[in-house]
């Protein structure tokens, strides 16, 4: 360790994530600005590099985002909000390329560039220029053409963190290589999160992460020995004001691909696009832009596999969860209990419910029995709302009593529309 003690183990575990990945651009050198000691520019990160974005904001009249991806957009719109002038360079031909197809990348570059954004896409940075007494700081693309940028956020994407790894002689290729019990090339070594390759995919996000250590937390304990992680259904959400995106599954299908029926809607001119991808009548993949009413219950269907309904006009208005004939709302008495509420940890309707039952409550109480909430925080309201229909189900809960709580699969009462369209909402809001 780095202060020379030494920690004898049984079991190793890595899980020693991943850094920003900083693209060759001369003049930024990618140790002193991993470490925060280059002025002006940021490797978009952490939550010190957001304290740090936001500081320099402050004297900012230009900024310059190298990356349009999801950290990207994110941190875009945020300068937006506080009137700098934005400019997103991005290599490929539309932004988030990696979660959209080519029509939902033009409608998805239309909005952004509405908001005020200027998005330069197929160019990438080759220079950075500090300012001096007599110029201002600039970034050098790859044409030639110059960016006045006071400040530069770099979010390029990340990159694992394989080194320790390396030294021990374990089997790398893009990260750790892994198999379905997260074990290394070595024996008596496990890898999880973004410093993990399974099965060729490395993760981006929270949640795989989350996903594998329960399967190896299960292996190592003895409680289960032979589990196995079998990979995530990742959906990714753009969290940005006045952009409303999510993206699930298969979504580079072509809409003539014998294997799979696809349906799309386009309308660029109000910023909306969707696009659901389905295999053997259930939801494989599915983007959805500016039409948020749809996104909670397609997340739900998608979620739990459950059979799409026959009139495809419904799916597409996301009037399915788990029949065909389901109602305009998300109703929380037939929402299944294997429903994802929180996707960052992964807690499902069931977890909450048998925590209300053992009197949590309200939010904080659930965030402490199930740790709901305490990833990216986009599910609060999902849960307060959840949390309000199981108490006017039981309007006296005792703890004590657990019996005379409220199931998912049989509610005291009928409960109160206006629950249903507030946690439908807040699932449409906060499904990361």
């Amino acid at each position: 360790m780095e202060d020379a003690r030494v920690v004898a183990w049984d079991e190793l575990v890595l899980a020693t994530g991943s850094t920003s990945f900083v693209p060759p651009i001369e003049g930024l050198d990618a140790d002193h600005l991993l470490a925060g000691t280059v002025p002006g520019v940021v490797a978009f990160r952490t939550v010190d590099d957001c304290r740090r974005i936001v500081e320099t904001a402050t004297s900012a009249a230009h900024a310059v985002v190298l990356g349009g991806g999801l950290l990207g957009l994110e941190a875009a719109r945020g300068l937006l909000a506080r009137g700098v002038h934005v400019t997103v360079v991005h290599p490929q031909g539309h932004p988030m390329d990696r979660q959209l197809d080519a029509d939902g990348g033009a409608v998805l570059t239309r909005v952004v560039r509405g908001l005020g954004a200027r998005l330069v896409l197929g160019r990438f940075a080759v220079a950075h220029r500090p300012a001096t007494p007599e110029t201002s700081a600039e970034v050098v693309l790859d044409d030639g053409s110059t960016l006045a940028a006071d400040l530069v956020v770099v979010a390029a994407g990340v990159r694992p963190r394989t080194d320790l790894a390396a030294h021990l002689g374990l089997e790398v290729n893009r990260a750790v290589v892994v198999d379905d019990q997260l074990r290394t090339s070595l024996p008596h070594i496990h890898a999880i999160g973004e410093c993990a390759e399974h099965r060729g995919e490395v993760p981006g996000l929270v949640q795989p992460g989350w996903d594998q250590a329960r399967v190896l937390a299960d292996v190592l304990s003895g409680a289960d020995p032979h589990a196995t992680y079998a990979g995530t259904s990742v959906l990714t959400r753009l969290k940005a004001h006045d952009i409303d995106l999510a993206s699930m599954g298969c979504v580079d299908i072509d809409v003539h691909d014998p294997d799979h029926e696809v349906l799309a809607f386009t309308d660029p001119s109000r910023g909306r696009y969707a696009k659901l991808v389905l295999r053997a009548d259930r939801l494989v993949g599915a983007i959805l832009l500016g039409v948020g009413d749809a996104a909670g219950a397609l997340t739900q269907l998608y979620d739990t596999g459950a059979p799409a309904p026959r009139d495809r006009l419904v799916l597409m208005l996301g009037r399915a969860v788990t029949r065909a004939a389901a109602p305009e709302s998300v109703s929380l008495a037939e929402m299944p209990g294997s429903a994802v509420i929180c996707r960052c940890n992964t807690v499902t309707k069931s977890a909450i419910v048998a925590a209300h039952r053992d009197g949590a409550d309200t939010v904080p109480d659930v965030a402490e029995a199930t740790r709901a909430t305490t990833g990216c925080g986009g599910c609060t309201s999902a849960v307060e709302g959840l949390c309000s229909w199981l108490r006017s189900t039981d309007p006296s809960p005792d703890p004590a009593q657990p019996s005379r709580r409220t199931t998912p699969e049989t509610p005291a009462q009928t409960p109160v529309p206006a629950l249903n369209a507030a946690l439908n909402a807040a699932l449409n809001e906060g499904a990361a």
